[in-house]
């Protein structure tokens, strides 16, 4: 967490923020898209995060991918925005957000998978018609509008 929304939350304790976010759909040579088995509440997600003040949010999508999967994005394509009610999530720790989420399509990247031991259980290349169960009303929208687009 930066300390932008660190500081936030001090003033703000659990209430809803509204926040901006990167996330990457990668994909590897066989179509399937990358999930990562997040550590704090077991949902399977995209790579992808909070943006920070001042950044780009290609550049936090490129970051995030980096910081929980060790990999380098090489070229970053926005797909489509995600906000309101769909964004909705509570924190383990009470704190509550509504997102703005941009999510970007990688085809290309480089670098060894390694999941990042604080946030991810596992990561995974998964079919987009064989995914996991246990995601977000959001995430299950971006495999549907995935399936939608790559027709």
């Amino acid at each position: 967490m930066s300390d932008y929304i660190k500081d936030l939350r001090e003033k703000t304790n659990h209430m809803p923020l509204l926040l901006p976010h990167a996330v990457v759909v990668l994909f590897n040579e066989k179509g399937e898209v990358l999930l990562e088995e997040r550590a704090d509440d077991g949902y399977y997600d995209f790579p992808g995060g909070g943006i920070d003040l001042k950044e780009e949010a290609s550049e936090a999508a490129k970051r995030e991918l980096k910081e929980e999967t060790n990999l380098e994005a090489v070229k970053l394509e926005l797909f489509k925005v995600y906000s309101g009610e769909i964004t909705h999530y509570v924190y383990f720790n009470g704190d509550e957000i509504y997102g703005i989420d941009l999510v970007y399509i990688c085809k290309k990247y480089k670098g060894d998978m390694i999941p990042q031991e604080s946030e991810v259980k596992t990561l995974k290349f998964y079919s987009l018609d064989n995914m996991p169960s246990k995601m977000s009303i959001r995430n299950k929208q971006i495999v549907i509008d995935l399936k939608h687009t790559l027709k």
